[in-house]
């Protein structure tokens, strides 16, 4: 199978959000196609932070977001943070993720990041087996405060 991973655009969003309804991972409700244009739109405006998408055929077969984000310790290196991996079920198991997450890898040490994080719920081992096979490792404990009801939306 050939694939690429990009940069997406606009056009790319009706299939990021289905791709994301597929993987389930929207617990807290999904946005319409306008809804993520706004957001999109908002997003494009933050400094070194973008969405990309993995393309085959000129189908859309998973997605991650990659923000690298300057820091004031650590001498200033930068470090990148990666949110909402998502691979379309009919595309898992077939080195998507691999490449995904390696392109993120190879964006952030472009940029010169001394780490690069992600967090992933506890309850996706197979997710944090697969994060392993690619060279992370457990890291400290991940801590949240839930600011909104799921039902508040």
């Amino acid at each position: 199978m050939d694939y690429y991973v990009r940069e997406a655009d606009v056009n790319d969003l009706g299939q990021i959000l289905s791709i994301y309804q597929d993987a389930g991972i929207n617990t807290l409700g999904s946005l319409t196609l306008s809804e993520a244009q706004v957001a999109y739109k908002k997003m494009k405006s933050y400094p070194s932070y973008s969405v990309y998408v993995a393309e085959s055929n000129g189908h859309i077969c998973g997605t991650f977001a990659l923000l690298v984000m300057d820091n004031l310790a650590n001498g200033g290196t930068p470090s990148g943070i990666v949110e909402d991996v998502a691979v379309a079920r009919a595309f898992q198991g077939k080195g998507i993720g691999k490449a995904m997450m390696q392109f993120a890898i190879n964006e952030c040490t472009r940029q010169g990041c001394y780490k690069m994080m992600l967090s992933s719920n506890e309850k996706r081992t197979g997710s944090h087996k697969f994060y392993e096979s690619l060279g992370f490792s457990r890291h400290g404990f991940s801590f949240r405060v839930e600011l909104m009801e799921k039902d508040a939306q």
